[in-house]
């Protein structure tokens, strides 16, 4: 999973606020499109989602997939990569990138997902494209709204 799909936003929020946002797992089903169910199996020292199993669901297509997360100093991140899939997705790799700004954070999303299902590469890079757009602005709505 090399091909990473990435996107760019700016969030009038502290890096801190928005990365304790992007860490609440359990609250992705209010705002996060298509997700039907999450399940923090794991947490690391500071009581964040270590290892993360995932229900999605979205135009008939439904995945289940653990994620086993890594947090950078200073709310200036996270990755993760896909530990078990099943379902549409064979695998999932990406990270949020927290960048501060004069007004708030800079978010950055990459994004590279192994289907289970075949579809020609520019459909896969457009459903990536598609996740990527749509979780920046959940995101930004979600931490601005309070």
């Amino acid at each position: 999973m090399t091909d990473r799909t990435q996107g760019s936003i700016e969030i009038q929020a502290a890096p801190a606020r928005v990365m304790t946002v992007i860490a609440d797992y359990g609250a992705y089903p209010e705002w996060v499109q298509g997700m039907k169910a999450v399940r923090v199996l794991e947490t690391d020292a500071r009581g964040r989602g270590r290892r993360v199993a995932f229900h999605v669901s979205t135009a008939g297509i439904e995945a289940r997939y653990t994620l086993t997360y890594s947090y950078a100093p200073r709310s200036s991140g996270v990755s993760w990569t896909s530990t078990d899939a099943s379902g549409a997705v064979k695998g999932v790799e990406g990270e949020y990138e927290l960048q501060p700004t004069a007004g708030g954070t800079m978010v950055s999303y990459r994004l590279s997902l192994d289907l289970a299902i075949s579809l020609p590469g520019f459909l896969r890079r457009q459903a990536e494209k598609t996740i990527v757009t749509s979780a920046l602005a959940n995101l930004k709505t979600r931490v601005e709204s309070g």
